[in-house]
């Protein structure tokens, strides 16, 4: 694993992006991103397009103010782990990179990777989706992580917002759900193979076959 000085959201570490694939590309790679189809971001990726700037919009605005008092919290909530935030390095393993929201520290020295999500979420459906585990394309995301760092394990700590279709708030759900390394092998090295197909089309300017979420 290669460690990379460079300031999280700033132009510098945009247009890095371009030169690998990241943890949030990892589920449209996989065509299961709700945003965003495989041949998107390889259109992104390839420099066809340039991806949308969503620094302005009300929720992402909402995560980047609510993620610092929400890994403070968490920390509190741990006591057992050693808990830091360093938004000056980006962690590359070959074409694969992560920009990590927390480190994590047991006290035996496993390494772990902190995740915040602050979702708002609209119908009973998407409740389901966090019992017990969390949304397929974050899953995907948490195994690029383990397989970019090299690390133990990942904690997703979630606060999702539920409202009604008018946006009125109706409650707030919190969410942890944690992934140990040895559980994930088989599916990180599913996720190697199909990572590497994507970029192995990007190094050779090939558009891929567009994959459709299943309905």
């Amino acid at each position: 694993m290669e460690v990379v000085k460079i300031k999280h959201n700033t132009p510098e570490w945009l247009a890095m992006r371009r030169k690998g694939i990241g943890a949030s590309d990892a589920g449209a790679v996989f065509g299961i991103s709700p945003s965003r189809t495989n041949v998107e971001v390889w259109e992104e990726k390839v420099g066809k397009v340039t991806p949308d700037n969503l620094a302005n919009d009300p929720l992402v605005q909402f995560g980047k103010k609510a993620e610092a008092h929400i890994v403070k919290l968490f920390a509190l909530d741990h006591p057992e782990l050693k808990v830091k935030q360093n938004k000056n390095v980006v962690y590359w393993n070959g074409f694969m990179f992560a920009s990590l929201d927390g480190e994590l520290e047991a006290a035996d020295g496993k390494k772990g990777i902190l995740e915040i999500k602050t979702n708002q979420i609209y119908s009973w459906a998407e409740v389901k989706e966090w019992d017990d585990r969390v949304p397929q394309h974050y899953y995907t995301q948490v195994l690029h992580q383990l397989v970019v760092t090299g690390w133990d394990f990942v904690i997703v700590k979630a606060r999702l917002r539920r409202v009604f279709a008018d946006g009125r708030p109706l409650e707030i759900i919190c969410k942890e759900v944690r992934f140990n390394r040895e559980e994930c092998l088989d599916d990180m090295s599913i996720l190697v193979n199909k990572e590497r197909k994507f970029w192995d089309c990007v190094e050779r300017r090939v558009r891929p076959p567009l994959i459709l979420p299943t309905i």
